[in-house]
């Protein structure tokens, strides 16, 4: 009789999930349907031609814009862009670069490459490519123009502040080094620059990294992973393994399916289970940054020092569609050794009508335990063992470093400044004072959104003579301020103009290598590798 009524339920548990999966994929099936009665009677009775293409990835990225800002569309140009990003490799000239009204805006030079052995230099501008003016293209056709198969011959014309000048050369192999810089600090203390975590290259630039300042006598390592945005989960498994013996679990992604689920657990044989390490962290240290930072403190393995790091606790997979397109969406959430999840932004109860997102961080924090037994908490990044307090940047300082101000100043003062040897390098006071005169004489870029709101409503009254009077007086009252909201996150721009500085003169190796003996976060990292008993003291009892 049981088994009867047990039969009896399964059938009616079956029957109900049937209906539920009908529903769903009808419901599917008619919003597509919907979708593409829309898109043909667009096509057959729109007055004007269409972009069949634009529409498309409009109609898409409209669709996942609710959604979190990791779940992407790629066109067929795109996923040639993602996968550069993904594995760091492409056949190119060697440049960053921004592109503008006019053409390709040169932002920094890889020493060795073509562009650097050609004499291209920074805040050069790409006007022409091949006999094509770039002030035709569109951004995805801008980012096409200086790729293609190394040896390919290209021909360049640029503008060089006055001077119009014509260039020659042949596309090379780029390869973006993940960690393009290690060196030792001291005769026993070394350090290690990862700055992202490019898929197959990152564990092996790390691994022969740490061996290569081993055989200099290294026994303390600092392994710095500020800035870095992350980026594959396998290297962060096997980083995190150089250090943690076989068979420790180092992180679990939890998804909707089975298939998206899984444990992540150490496979390798460790370089080094001892050496004393202290990783560095910061805001934007992010993604895999943070499943090595969190393994390694959940296990007691590493002291973490820094800025609490960004929070994003999501996994993303790539699918291949039609037509050659790609679609990057977030199947799971990953969670450390401890079963802490890190993610902070909530984007499954983003406010529609406002386009709030809440933090996890803002409701109920969870206390998690370490291997030695000390608290860590989840929800809203990894929070370090030793605090680096740096102040919150104003509103005006966020909008001078997302213009090209810094970058602008930092090009002028290569230009009519001498180049100094490293050691003698130095950006003081009198140096930011220029800086902000800069700002106030021949900047163009850095516009506060008092400014902007200032400006946007005298263009409705500049005919009355008695407000135009007052304008000038005003607007500069707004720039002193602006220059005034600034000047208190003076340390932070310093570091931030004589890094560009320093990088147009030396190439990035040059920023390394002063960091290396000036940055205040390092050297506090030293004195916690040199003092015994505190790092093991922090690691016993977070204190």
């Amino acid at each position: 009789m049981r088994n009867k009524k047990n039969l009896i339920l399964l059938v009616v548990t079956v029957v109900i999930v049937s209906f539920s999966f009908q529903d769903r994929f009808f419901e599917i099936a008619k919003q597509i349907q919907i979708y593409n009665n829309v898109y043909k009677t667009l096509n057959i009775n729109y007055i004007d031609e269409l972009n069949q293409g634009d529409l498309t990835s409009k109609a898409i990225n409209n669709t996942l814009e609710n959604l979190d800002p990791y779940t992407r569309f790629y066109n067929e140009q795109q996923v040639e862009d993602a996968k550069i990003r993904r594995e760091g490799e492409y056949g190119g000239i060697g440049i960053s670069s921004k592109y503008t009204k006019k053409g390709i805006l040169i932002v920094s030079v890889k020493e060795g490459f073509p562009a650097d052995k050609s004499g291209l230099k920074v805040g050069d501008v790409i006007t022409v490519v091949n006999n094509q003016k770039l002030e035709e293209l569109e951004r995805e056709q801008l980012s096409q123009v200086l790729k293609g198969i190394p040896g390919t011959p290209i021909t360049l014309k640029i503008e060089r502040g006055n001077k119009n000048l014509d260039f020659g050369l042949k596309l090379d192999k780029i390869i973006d080094n993940p960690v393009p810089f290690y060196d030792m600090i001291n005769e026993d203390t070394g350090y290690v620059i990862l700055t992202r975590f490019t898929v197959r290259k990152a564990t092996d630039g790390v691994k022969d990294a740490i061996e290569a300042l081993k055989s200099k006598g290294m026994k303390k390592l600092v392994f710095d992973l500020r800035s870095n945005p992350g980026g594959s989960l396998f290297d962060a498994v096997n980083i995190t393994n150089l250090f943690i013996p076989t068979g420790k679990k180092v992180v679990d992604t939890r998804g909707k399916t089975r298939k998206n689920s899984r444990t992540y657990s150490t496979s390798n044989t460790p370089l080094d289970t001892e050496m004393p390490v202290v990783v560095l962290i910061d805001r934007r240290s992010a993604s895999a940054s943070e499943i090595v930072s969190g393994a390694l403190q959940d296990y007691d393995r590493a002291v973490v020092m820094g800025q609490r790091s960004f929070g994003k606790g999501l996994v993303q997979r790539y699918f291949d569609l039609s037509y050659g397109t790609q679609m990057k969406a977030t199947i799971s959430k990953y969670y450390t050794p401890s079963g802490r999840c890190i993610q902070e932004l909530d984007y499954a109860n983003r406010d529609l009508k406002t386009g709030k997102v809440p933090k996890f961080s803002d409701r109920i924090v969870n206390s998690f335990k370490t291997t030695n037994g000390r608290t860590v908490k989840d929800g809203g990044g990894v929070t370090p063992d030793i605090v680096i307090e740096i102040a919150d940047k104003t509103d005006e300082t966020k909008k001078l470093l997302g213009s090209s101000a810094i970058f602008n100043f930092a090009t002028d003062y290569v230009r009519n400044n001498a180049k100094p040897t490293l050691e003698n390098f130095a950006f003081g006071n009198s140096d930011f004072d220029a800086f902000k005169s800069y700002l106030k004489s021949k900047d163009t870029t850095f516009t506060s959104k008092q400014e902007a709101l200032f400006k946007k409503a005298y263009k409705s009254v500049k005919n009355n003579k008695a407000i135009s009077s007052d304008y000038n007086k005003l607007l500069k009252q707004l720039e002193n301020q602006k220059i005034a909201s600034i000047t208190t996150n003076k340390d932070i721009l310093m570091t931030e103009i004589q890094d560009e500085i320093l990088e147009q003169y030396f190439y990035k190796k040059g920023v390394y290598q002063y960091h290396l003996q000036n940055d205040k976060t390092i050297k506090k990292a030293v004195e916690i590798l040199n003092d015994t008993e505190k790092y093991q003291k922090i690691l016993a009892n977070g204190k």
